[in-house]
């Protein structure tokens, strides 16, 4: 089944199932894809605005070019997602306890968005972006960070020792969150 150019407003997918397909320039406004499976199905130049999307199986997903703009998307495995063609950006979303894991998702955008415990364990995060983003206990272990940009970002532990930050941009408010491991006092 393909899908082009559709609107999707404040739809309950919770009561009425996503149709397995293919969505290509759609947009999903306010709708529920909380606890619904979105396995098997591709979404390509989709956008999704002020959406729940929290606990949704994501079994081979695909996003190509998708955007979240104010969305709720707590508990996502989104390692578990189709990588061909894999890119996405966030703005404004709840991304808690999302897991990244052993993804390549370079160059992507996070922007005013939350990311409490978040798993970007061996990840490669090369050139992403994180603008506005509280990082509170989130997981960087093994993940490249090369030319990633943490300037604006905060509440985050990142041990230079076990990740690569070659070229990584930090605020000088930033410095405690690279040596926390040291437990220093810095003031």
């Amino acid at each position: 089944m393909y899908i082009e150019e559709q609107i999707f407003d404040k739809v309950n997918f919770q009561e009425k199932p996503l149709k397995k397909g293919e969505y290509e320039n759609c947009i999903f406004k306010q709708c529920d894809l909380s606890n619904t499976d979105l396995s098997d199905i591709k979404f390509t130049s989709c956008e999704f605005v002020d959406c729940n999307l929290s606990l949704a199986k994501l079994a081979n997903t695909a996003f190509r070019d998708a955007v979240f703009k104010g969305c709720k998307m707590l508990g996502l495995h989104f390692d578990d997602c189709n990588q061909f063609g894999l890119s996405f950006s966030f703005d404004n979303c709840q991304l808690n306890h999302a897991l990244f894991y052993k993804m390549a998702i370079k160059k992507t955008s996070f922007k005013n968005s939350q990311l409490h415990e978040v798993d970007f364990a061996e990840c490669d995060l090369t050139g992403a972006v994180f603008d506005h983003c509280d990082l509170g206990k989130a997981v960087f272990d093994h993940t490249n960070l090369e030319k990633a940009d943490f300037r604006t970002a905060y509440n985050y532990s990142i041990d230079p020792e076990i990740n690569r930050i070659k070229k990584a941009k930090f605020s000088i408010l930033g410095v405690p969150g690279l040596l926390k491991k040291y437990d220093i006092d810095i003031e």
